[in-house]
């Protein structure tokens, strides 16, 4: 049980670093793929991530760092100026998992709620492509997407 608590109590380790990681990679991919004029050289790519890097991250990597050199998504992987999805993706997952916990809060049940499961395929699953996403998403939670669960998933509310 003592090391069960111990894992429970590390599962949020550096989750605010890694969160703002993935802010400074979104932003970064979001300017460099939005300007009207790209950056064609190394160093002015460089120059962006430093730029970035001055106005979000907390550490700052040594001089030598050639992070765009390994950042093959964005250059490679098909998700130029879309990076910000992944983080965009979990903000959806856990606004739409905390309608199960509310769910179980106010039935004192688990968050494995008949009705909310039936709200979620109704709202998500069955209207697929149908309609926009968030179209769905607001069906389902009849609200815009909240960042609180997953700050709080996170362990930084």
């Amino acid at each position: 049980r003592e090391l069960f608590d111990k894992m429970l109590a590390a599962k949020n380790f550096q989750s605010g670093l890694q969160t703002l990681r993935q802010v400074e990679y979104a932003l970064f991919d979001m300017l460099l793929h939005s300007q009207a004029t790209p950056v064609a050289d190394g160093q002015g790519i460089l120059s962006l991530l430093s730029e970035v890097r001055r106005e979000v991250a907390v550490l700052q990597p040594p001089e030598y760092s050639r992070t765009p050199h390994t950042f093959s998504h964005i250059f490679a992987g098909g998700y130029s100026a879309g990076y910000y999805s992944y983080k965009w993706a979990e903000v959806l997952s856990a606004d739409a998992y905390a309608a199960f916990e509310e769910a179980a809060k106010a039935g004192g049940h688990n968050t494995l709620d008949v009705a909310t499961g039936r709200r979620y395929r109704e709202a998500i699953l069955e209207a697929g492509g149908s309609r926009p996403a968030m179209e769905s998403f607001k069906a389902f939670r009849g609200r815009e997407p909240a960042i609180d669960a997953l700050l709080r998933h996170q362990g930084m509310s």
